[in-house]
């Protein structure tokens, strides 16, 4: 997608016809869709009263497993707001602006600043990871636009824009967990196997693997402290063909557990290699690269017994404040339109929008940035991720959610799932199990 707005028509629909989510996601698949120009019945009336809302999504690109269930949540909220959004007894169209920032940091800012400046969106909405956050909420905080964001630690939202408890961001919030809560539930599935305790570190050359590699607040101080030793060679440039550095170190180290943070692509190049040179740990816990079932599966052998942070799964028992569905019901749903097995995005994706309407909803003036600002404070719900609430947060802009740790094991249904095996860092969800060994028997 461009940063322009395209010809949005929807196709071989008649005018009077109201859209389905079939054909909201086959628009989707062809560029941008807006409310406006999907032809939702009731929206006429409320010309000159219409909410804008940016979205930036990674739809393309290395970090594209993130923003897999984009198109998919849109096309559901767009239905939802076939007849407009009723705020303080008016009646709103709302118009949704989706933009691929393709996985560029810099192309997720360009993109923002041209929805701030040029299309005056009320509402902004960076949909995942840091190098599409991070960039679009400084725009934000420069320009003096809302900005609500998940899915990315809070400390990699947080500390690399220079924030903090006591100097907090005015425009900009987000919901997530914080490394805190994912390192521990590392260490707890570390814990429970029998290991030689040392640690090989895994980090990229950028925003998420400065804040996991942090010396201060990261995995590394994290690890020693569950007393297991550290090795940390230097980081990785994203999209690299050689990790010999890294797996040279591991190997003369005889590091028996591999943990860091990648994405998918580098993860399956790291250990492939791994594979090439004689290099076989008995753990792999790495971040971001292995919350995808698709990412697993591009790994074929290599994947199984591979382990990972678990965000959220069709479990977790919250239902949604907008469909009043559970987490199941959702998955269901989403394997059953797109013929794909269930992902974690899909329920953060989902709450996103969950807050943004909220909010919307309780603002004075919907048009108002302010209002909106306002409203985005005084946030307390319950999403299908969890309870949102900002005023709680370790710093005034953050609420944090829950996390337990999984491992990737043969499925009945799908070729792998994803087993709960520890949930140390929230009991909200139960285990399913215990951690194996890289090739031992589940």
């Amino acid at each position: 997608m461009s940063d322009t707005q395209p010809d949005d028509t929807v196709t071989d629909r008649p005018a009077s016809a109201e859209p389905t989510r079939r054909t909201l996601l086959q628009a989707f698949a062809g560029g941008t869709l807006t409310a406006a120009a999907a032809g939702f019945p009731g929206l006429a009336a409320a010309q000159g009263k219409t909410i804008r809302i940016g979205y930036i999504s990674p739809l393309t690109g290395p970090q594209a497993p993130f923003g897999e269930t984009d198109k998919y949540t849109v096309a559901r909220i767009q239905a939802l707001l076939k007849d407009g959004l009723t705020v303080n007894g008016q009646k709103y169209a709302v118009e949704i602006l989706v933009r691929d920032n393709q996985s560029s940091p810099n192309k997720a800012a360009e993109l923002a600043g041209n929805l701030i400046l040029n299309e005056k969106i009320h509402l902004m909405l960076p949909a995942s990871t840091t190098d599409a956050i991070n960039p679009v909420s400084d725009q934000c905080e420069l320009h003096g636009v809302p900005c609500i964001s998940s899915q990315a630690p809070w400390q990699s939202f947080v500390f690399p824009r220079g924030g903090s408890a006591e100097k907090p961001f005015k425009w900009t919030y987000h919901f997530f967990w914080g490394l805190e809560d994912v390192l521990a539930s590392f260490t707890g599935m570390w814990n429970s196997v029998q290991t030689n305790r040392k640690v090989g570190m895994l980090f990229p050359r950028n925003a998420d693997g400065e804040a996991w590699g942090n010396k201060e607040w990261g995995l590394p101080p994290a690890v020693t402290k569950a007393k297991f030793e550290t090795v940390i060679p230097s980081s990785f440039q994203p999209l690299t063909n050689d990790f010999s550095a890294q797996i040279s170190a591991f190997k003369k180290a005889g590091c028996d557990i591999v943990g860091g943070i990648s994405y998918p692509v580098d993860l399956k190049t790291f250990i492939t290699q791994c594979r090439q040179q004689q290099y076989r740990p008995k753990i792999v816990t790495v971040a971001a690269a292995l919350l995808f079932p698709s990412g697993v599966e591009a790994m074929g052998a290599l994947g199984e017994g591979m382990s990972t942070e678990v965000w959220w799964t069709p479990a977790f028992p919250f239902k949604s404040s907008l469909t009043g569905e559970t987490g199941a019901k959702m998955a269901a749903d989403w394997e059953a339109t797109t013929k794909k097995q269930w992902t974690q995005p899909i329920g953060y994706a989902h709450a996103l929008w969950e807050v943004a309407l909220d909010v919307l909803k309780r603002a004075k003036d919907p048009l108002s940035r302010d209002a909106i600002r306002q409203a985005i404070t005084e946030t307390n719900l319950t999403t299908m991720a969890g309870p949102i609430r900002f005023k709680d947060g370790p710093t005034p802009n953050i609420c944090k959610t829950p996390i337990v740790g999984g491992q990737w094991v043969k499925g009945a249904k799908h070729k792998y799932d994803l087993r709960i095996v520890d949930n140390s860092a929230s009991k909200l969800v139960p285990v399913e199990g215990k951690l194996a060994l890289i090739g031992a028997p589940a």
